[in-house]
């Protein structure tokens, strides 16, 4: 009901009122402005860190997994060479007591096969051997990379945190009289303020008259304009930036 009523107090305020509140709640959002400026890039720099974290905790999960993919295909290819191996055994075995020449060189060409298996698999052993190597390298590259990322974290956290705690406060009482001085500004001209704000690039959406010329792009404002701007009957914008314009002395 609180809203409601100073709402529609505000419908009733005259033109100047609403320019010194227009005024007034510019001059706090630039203080909030300054706050935030003193912390810089920080806040994008710890996301960022922490996004960089996440993606090489997801690649080394991912390096592991298939270093671990390795060494079971290793260790099927080292179970193969031994299956082999018994094969081998049992047709040379076999060899003893065959009873005519095509049986033995139906088991010859088991031997022959299953050695060639056997030549195969150290070949794909060797190559895995390699492929580990070069995973253990990676890994390991990745580990001490992430461990740095992680100090970087924490240091630029801490100086975050240093910096917020110095002005949390601050901010927090100047949010809320910027709440208390929307609260005498009417839905639609507050909205026009937010749009001019956030399409100008230092953040003002209501400048002063200074030098004859606009306080935000410092064109020349014609005598006329000026004089409108002085007597506060009507909302004049700047016809270059669109920024609204009130006179130094209010």
């Amino acid at each position: 009901m609180a809203t409601m009523d100073s709402k529609a107090n505000a419908a009733e305020r005259t033109v100047e009122d609403k320019l010194r509140a227009l005024f007034d709640l510019q001059k706090v959002v630039s203080e909030i402005d300054k706050i935030r400026t003193l912390r810089g890039e920080l806040p994008l720099e710890v996301q960022d860190l922490e996004d960089e974290i996440e993606g090489l905790e997801t690649r080394l999960q991912n390096l592991e997994a298939e270093s671990k993919q390795i060494n079971d295909d290793m260790l099927s290819r080292k179970n193969e060479i031994k299956e082999a191996g018994l094969l081998i055994k049992k047709y040379e075995a076999q060899q003893s007591n065959v009873r005519n020449n095509r049986e033995f060189d139906s088991l010859n060409k088991e031997i022959e096969f299953q050695n060639l298996q056997i030549q195969l698999c150290n070949k794909h052993i060797d190559q895995f051997s390699a492929d580990l190597k070069n995973k253990a390298e990676v890994i390991e590259a990745s580990k001490t990379q992430l461990e740095e990322r992680r100090g970087d974290l924490t240091a630029k956290k801490a100086e975050l945190e240093e910096i917020v705690s110095e002005t949390q406060a601050e901010e927090d009482r100047l949010q809320a009289k910027s709440q208390e001085v929307e609260s005498r500004i009417d839905d639609r001209l507050l909205t026009a303020f937010k749009r001019i704000r956030k399409n100008a690039r230092n953040g003002l959406a209501v400048v002063t008259v200074a030098r004859d010329a606009c306080g935000g792009c410092f064109n020349k404002i014609p005598p006329q304009r000026q004089l409108d701007i002085q007597q506060r009957k009507k909302i004049i914008v700047c016809e270059y930036c669109g920024r609204i314009l009130v006179d130094d002395q209010l």
